[in-house]
């Protein structure tokens, strides 16, 4: 049995390993979890997983948990804020992190994970995104597992199974479009909230739901590829394929591709982590290519859709440049969200601020902790 830490347990990631545990009760175990304050939520999952430790990101929330539980559960321990969520992803007994977090808050508990010598499950890509050079260099350090949660980094992983780094020409990271595919930007200037939560493929949060929508998702993802895989900008391609049935590809250099294809389900990505390096079978619906009957690809516009191109901009000058660039996109959907600024004053705040910045050539964690700090500061006032 492998023992199971989750980071963001009542989200959309979250809540889906958890279905991946209830799968397979015998091989997984959840022994702590965590939230930012859905303690509703969380409260049902303590009574079902009794884990050993739980987080609460808001100290109010934890309060309020911790009152509800103590009689019935005694000896479950609620931390609260960022101690808490550290204590959870290096839960001792813990053999494996998820981090399905949402932003930036994934990375210090990453690195203590990682510290501690747990493996990781990562779902959170803004962790390799603003600091991605420091999580590579812990990693090797420690000489844990690092394993994609992400659909596309996972179909890239399975892809390169068995192969040589040195063969590699490309990846090819494939994109829904969103709600917005072929939508110029007279259309998106009138782009609603409610619209922009519609996503034509994927059941996701609200925050990964906006970039899907903006293409900042893929932009994301292009970064965080060239970390886990250890490739140069122009390895990275991104093509919009509206079935979501391939979810990546490899080009090796004889220019054979390779591609992983499924129903799009974050079940199968989360189980392969969980299970890695070995395959166990589900109860899942087996693909059915007859039925899905034509898949198609285009080229993403990345003139229309700015945040794709500000990601690579963001990747080519290297440093601190993604964790400014990641800061303000996340204060920027976070006030979309709230309805306070329009859908395309997304990418111009995001492209404002690295306008601003100067990047740290080789970033300490520190560098990379103020850089952030300082990019949420200017995205608030544009």
């Amino acid at each position: 049995m492998k023992n199971i830490s989750i980071i963001g347990s009542t989200g959309s990631i979250g809540t889906q390993a958890l279905s991946v545990v209830d799968e397979f009760p015998e091989e997984l175990n959840v022994v702590s979890i965590s939230c930012f304050n859905e303690i509703d939520a969380l409260e049902e999952q303590i009574r079902r997983y009794q884990p050993e430790l739980v987080g609460v990101m808001d100290p109010d929330a934890a309060f309020d948990l911790r009152k509800r539980i103590q009689a019935e559960f005694p000896d479950i321990e609620v931390l609260s804020g960022m101690e808490g969520l550290i204590a959870v992803a290096t839960c001792d007994s813990a053999e494996m992190l998820l981090t399905a977090v949402s932003g930036m808050v994934g990375l210090r508990p990453t690195l203590a994970a990682i510290e501690a010598g747990i493996d990781i499950a990562l779902a959170n890509k803004e962790t390799l995104v603003a600091g991605g050079s420091i999580v590579m260099e812990a990693v090797a350090k420690k000489g844990v597992a690092l394993l994609p949660v992400d659909s596309e980094h996972s179909a890239i992983f399975q892809c390169l199974m068995g192969n040589a780094h040195e063969e590699l020409k490309k990846v090819i990271i494939t994109a829904s479009g969103g709600p917005f595919r072929g939508k110029d930007r007279a259309y998106l200037e009138q782009v609603t909230l409610a619209q922009a939560l519609k996503h034509p493929s994927w059941s996701m949060g609200p925050k990964i739901t906006i970039d899907s929508a903006t293409l900042m998702n893929k932009g994301l993802e292009v970064i965080e590829a060239k970390w886990l895989f250890d490739l140069e900008p122009d390895q990275i391609d991104v093509v919009v394929h509206p079935q979501s049935i391939i979810h990546s590809m490899v080009e090796y250099k004889d220019r054979a591709v390779m591609a992983q294809l499924g129903l799009p389900d974050m079940a199968l990505p989360i189980q392969i982590a969980f299970f890695y390096p070995g395959r166990v079978e589900n109860t899942k619906p087996s693909l059915d290519l007859a039925e899905v009957g034509t898949l198609t690809f285009e080229k993403p516009d990345k003139d229309t859709f700015r945040c794709l191109a500000l990601a690579y901009e963001a990747l080519k000058a290297g440093g601190s440049m993604p964790a400014a660039l990641n800061a303000a996109n996340e204060v920027a959907v976070a006030r979309f969200l709230k309805e306070e600024i329009a859908f395309l004053d997304i990418p111009r705040i995001n492209e404002a601020v690295m306008h601003q910045h100067v990047p740290v050539k080789a970033p300490t964690l520190e560098d990379i902790l103020d850089v952030d700090e300082w990019a949420r500061t200017v995205a608030k006032s544009l």
